[in-house]
Protein backbone atom coordinates (compact mmCIF):
# COMPACT_ATOMS: atom_id res chain seq x y z
CA UNK A 1 0.00 0.00 0.00
CA UNK A 2 1.78 3.55 -1.00
CA UNK A 3 1.48 6.19 1.84
CA UNK A 4 -0.93 7.89 -0.22
CA UNK A 5 -3.78 4.98 -0.52
CA UNK A 6 -2.57 4.13 3.69
CA UNK A 7 -3.34 8.11 4.35
CA UNK A 8 -6.45 7.49 3.07
CA UNK A 9 -7.81 4.66 4.73
CA UNK A 10 -6.19 5.90 7.66
CA UNK A 11 -8.04 9.28 7.34
CA UNK A 12 -11.75 7.66 6.64
CA UNK A 13 -11.01 5.14 9.41
CA UNK A 14 -10.26 8.43 11.54
CA UNK A 15 -13.26 10.40 10.41
CA UNK A 16 -15.42 8.04 11.46
CA UNK A 17 -17.73 8.68 14.14
CA UNK A 18 -16.76 6.31 16.80
CA UNK A 19 -15.91 7.06 20.97
CA UNK A 20 -13.09 9.17 20.79
CA UNK A 21 -14.16 11.45 18.69
CA UNK A 22 -17.34 11.79 20.20
CA UNK A 23 -15.17 13.03 23.37
CA UNK A 24 -13.39 15.23 21.52
CA UNK A 25 -16.73 16.80 19.97
CA UNK A 26 -17.88 17.05 23.62
CA UNK A 27 -14.70 17.91 24.57
CA UNK A 28 -14.52 21.07 22.18
CA UNK A 29 -18.07 21.87 22.83
CA UNK A 30 -17.25 21.94 26.82
CA UNK A 31 -13.47 23.83 26.37
CA UNK A 32 -13.39 25.35 23.17
CA UNK A 33 -10.74 23.92 20.46
CA UNK A 34 -7.28 24.80 22.33
CA UNK A 35 -8.87 23.27 25.23
CA UNK A 36 -10.22 19.79 23.49
CA UNK A 37 -6.85 20.22 21.50
CA UNK A 38 -4.87 19.35 25.43
CA UNK A 39 -6.43 16.26 25.41
CA UNK A 40 -4.72 15.10 22.02
CA UNK A 41 -1.71 13.71 23.47
CA UNK A 42 -3.94 11.44 25.49
CA UNK A 43 -5.31 10.34 22.16
CA UNK A 44 -2.08 9.73 20.77
CA UNK A 45 -1.21 7.90 23.83
CA UNK A 46 -4.11 5.53 23.74
CA UNK A 47 -3.94 5.04 20.23
CA UNK A 48 -0.35 3.74 20.27
CA UNK A 49 -0.70 1.87 23.32
CA UNK A 50 -2.53 -0.75 21.23
CA UNK A 51 -1.57 -0.16 18.09
CA UNK A 52 2.13 -0.85 18.49
CA UNK A 53 2.11 -4.31 20.09
CA UNK A 54 -0.47 -4.99 17.44
CA UNK A 55 1.54 -3.65 15.01
CA UNK A 56 5.01 -5.63 15.94
CA UNK A 57 3.71 -8.68 17.36
CA UNK A 58 -0.17 -8.80 17.09
CA UNK A 59 -1.34 -11.17 14.52
CA UNK A 60 0.62 -14.13 15.73
CA UNK A 61 -1.26 -13.07 19.52
CA UNK A 62 -4.93 -13.05 17.99
CA UNK A 63 -4.08 -16.28 15.80
CA UNK A 64 -3.00 -18.20 18.92
CA UNK A 65 -5.54 -16.91 21.08
CA UNK A 66 -9.23 -16.82 19.47
CA UNK A 67 -11.03 -15.71 22.43
CA UNK A 68 -8.73 -12.39 22.67
CA UNK A 69 -9.97 -10.91 20.29
CA UNK A 70 -13.75 -11.23 21.82
CA UNK A 71 -12.46 -10.25 25.01
CA UNK A 72 -11.11 -7.17 24.35
CA UNK A 73 -13.84 -5.87 22.13
CA UNK A 74 -16.35 -7.29 25.20
CA UNK A 75 -14.28 -5.11 27.19
CA UNK A 76 -14.31 -1.77 24.88
CA UNK A 77 -18.37 -2.55 24.82
CA UNK A 78 -18.06 -2.38 28.33
CA UNK A 79 -16.62 1.01 28.54
CA UNK A 80 -18.24 2.50 25.86
CA UNK A 81 -21.49 1.58 27.87
CA UNK A 82 -19.74 3.82 31.20
CA UNK A 83 -18.97 6.49 28.98
CA UNK A 84 -22.39 6.78 27.86
CA UNK A 85 -23.95 6.46 31.03
CA UNK A 86 -21.20 9.36 32.23
CA UNK A 87 -22.40 11.18 29.25
CA UNK A 88 -26.05 10.84 29.99
CA UNK A 89 -25.73 12.69 33.44
CA UNK A 90 -26.42 16.59 33.67
CA UNK A 91 -23.08 18.59 33.45
CA UNK A 92 -23.64 20.10 37.00
CA UNK A 93 -23.01 16.54 38.31
CA UNK A 94 -19.47 15.82 36.67
CA UNK A 95 -16.55 17.41 38.93
CA UNK A 96 -15.11 20.25 37.56
CA UNK A 97 -17.76 20.56 35.35
CA UNK A 98 -15.89 19.05 31.98
CA UNK A 99 -16.96 15.69 31.61
CA UNK A 100 -14.10 14.79 29.15
CA UNK A 101 -10.56 14.08 30.84
CA UNK A 102 -7.44 12.95 29.76
CA UNK A 103 -7.59 9.69 31.14
CA UNK A 104 -10.71 8.95 30.20
CA UNK A 105 -9.69 9.65 26.60
CA UNK A 106 -6.65 7.28 26.70
CA UNK A 107 -8.93 4.25 27.74
CA UNK A 108 -11.84 5.14 24.94
CA UNK A 109 -8.75 5.34 22.48
CA UNK A 110 -6.90 2.38 23.94
CA UNK A 111 -10.04 0.15 23.86
CA UNK A 112 -11.12 1.46 19.94
CA UNK A 113 -12.09 -1.14 17.95
CA UNK A 114 -10.14 1.41 15.12
CA UNK A 115 -7.27 0.85 17.00
CA UNK A 116 -7.43 -3.22 16.15
CA UNK A 117 -7.47 -2.37 12.01
CA UNK A 118 -4.53 0.02 12.13
CA UNK A 119 -2.36 -2.40 14.44
CA UNK A 120 -3.45 -5.64 12.38
CA UNK A 121 -4.39 -4.56 8.91
CA UNK A 122 -3.25 -0.88 8.07
CA UNK A 123 -0.16 -0.12 9.55
CA UNK A 124 2.15 -3.14 9.39
CA UNK A 125 5.03 -2.93 7.32
CA UNK A 126 8.49 -4.34 8.01
CA UNK A 127 10.11 -1.90 5.76
CA UNK A 128 7.87 1.29 6.19
CA UNK A 129 7.07 1.15 10.06
CA UNK A 130 8.34 4.20 11.74
CA UNK A 131 6.87 6.28 8.43
CA UNK A 132 3.36 4.69 8.54
CA UNK A 133 3.57 5.53 12.28
CA UNK A 134 4.46 8.68 12.02
CA UNK A 135 1.65 9.70 9.02
CA UNK A 136 -0.45 7.58 11.71
CA UNK A 137 0.51 9.90 14.31
CA UNK A 138 0.09 13.29 12.25
CA UNK A 139 -3.19 12.11 10.80
CA UNK A 140 -5.04 11.47 14.16
CA UNK A 141 -3.85 14.96 15.30
CA UNK A 142 -5.47 16.26 11.98
CA UNK A 143 -8.78 14.34 12.73
CA UNK A 144 -8.73 14.93 16.33
CA UNK A 145 -8.54 19.50 15.64
CA UNK A 146 -11.39 18.67 13.24
CA UNK A 147 -13.76 17.24 15.58
CA UNK A 148 -12.39 19.67 18.25
CA UNK A 149 -13.33 22.17 15.34
CA UNK A 150 -16.46 21.15 14.82
CA UNK A 151 -17.34 21.04 19.21
CA UNK A 152 -16.01 24.16 19.16
CA UNK A 153 -18.16 26.00 16.31
CA UNK A 154 -21.23 24.35 18.22
CA UNK A 155 -19.86 25.82 22.01
CA UNK A 156 -20.21 29.70 19.56
CA UNK A 157 -23.40 28.53 18.59
CA UNK A 158 -26.34 27.84 20.79
CA UNK A 159 -24.11 24.97 22.54
CA UNK A 160 -22.17 27.39 24.62
CA UNK A 161 -25.91 27.48 26.11
CA UNK A 162 -26.63 24.93 29.23
CA UNK A 163 -29.44 23.49 26.86
CA UNK A 164 -27.62 22.92 24.25
CA UNK A 165 -24.71 21.60 25.99
CA UNK A 166 -26.77 19.21 27.73
CA UNK A 167 -28.65 17.95 24.13
CA UNK A 168 -25.53 17.82 22.84
CA UNK A 169 -24.02 15.64 25.38
CA UNK A 170 -27.31 13.19 25.45
CA UNK A 171 -26.99 12.74 21.54
CA UNK A 172 -23.37 11.79 22.25
CA UNK A 173 -24.46 9.43 24.88
CA UNK A 174 -26.89 8.16 23.06
CA UNK A 175 -24.69 7.16 20.50
CA UNK A 176 -21.98 6.10 22.41
CA UNK A 177 -24.88 3.26 23.93
CA UNK A 178 -25.64 1.95 20.05
CA UNK A 179 -22.04 1.58 19.87
CA UNK A 180 -21.75 -0.13 22.98
CA UNK A 181 -24.32 -2.58 21.92
CA UNK A 182 -23.06 -3.20 18.64
CA UNK A 183 -19.69 -3.94 20.32
CA UNK A 184 -21.45 -6.56 22.86
CA UNK A 185 -22.79 -8.36 19.77
CA UNK A 186 -19.71 -8.47 17.93
CA UNK A 187 -18.08 -9.51 20.96
CA UNK A 188 -20.57 -12.31 22.06
CA UNK A 189 -21.21 -13.66 18.36
CA UNK A 190 -24.66 -13.09 18.55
Amino acid sequence: MSAAELSLAVLLLLLTPGPTNSLVLVAGAERGWTGAMRLVPAELAGYFLTVLPLTLVGAVVLSDHAGLQKAVTLAAAVWVAVLAVRLWQPLAAVKGGQSVAARMLLVTTALNPKALIFGLVLLPSPDRLVLNLALFAGLVVLVAALWAAAGAFLRRGAVGQPRALFVLRRLASVWLAAISVLLMIRGTGA
